[in-house]
């Protein structure tokens, strides 16, 4: 978004292409405090498009080709609700299936849809990975091999 002022707003396009009209575009550039190409670029597309070529257009590209699959998506939100693995073990058990899938891009995946924590999955809301210890510790003491 540009601000009101700038050179080259939608307003200041116009007048490029008005310029332009009856005299070079390197001659109304220089004038106008921009490049050539600049220029360039902008009355070509007026051109090619009318009054919408002057118009800001989104940087989002148009298609994204190695954008992950929505079934395989699918099947990782199943996962995590089913058996409550990590992303790591997730993306473990697709390869094994032939999906490839980074543990990244499931990790991803399972914070853009909430399922990232542990406590989002139980319903109780309780952590239920308390540590466990199979022998009773005597206050003060520490662990040692036996």
């Amino acid at each position: 978004m540009t601000h009101k002022n700038a050179p080259l707003s939608v307003e200041g396009r116009r007048r490029l292409i008005e310029r332009c009209r009856t005299r070079p575009i390197a001659h109304v550039a220089a004038e106008m405090g921009i490049s050539r190409a600049c220029a360039s670029k902008w009355v070509n597309r007026y051109r090619r498009h009318g009054d919408l070529g002057l118009l800001d257009r989104s940087s989002a590209p148009h298609r994204q080709p190695t954008t992950t699959a929505a079934d395989t998506l699918t099947r990782v939100e199943e996962l995590r609700r089913a058996h409550k693995w990590s992303a790591a073990r997730i993306a473990f058990e697709l390869s094994q299936a032939g999906i490839s899938i980074s543990r990244r891009t499931v990790s991803r995946h399972l914070a853009a849809v909430g399922l990232n924590q542990r406590r989002f999955l139980d319903p109780t809301g309780e952590v239920n990975r308390t540590p466990q210890r199979s022998r009773p510790a005597a206050p003060g003491t520490w662990f040692t091999s036996m």
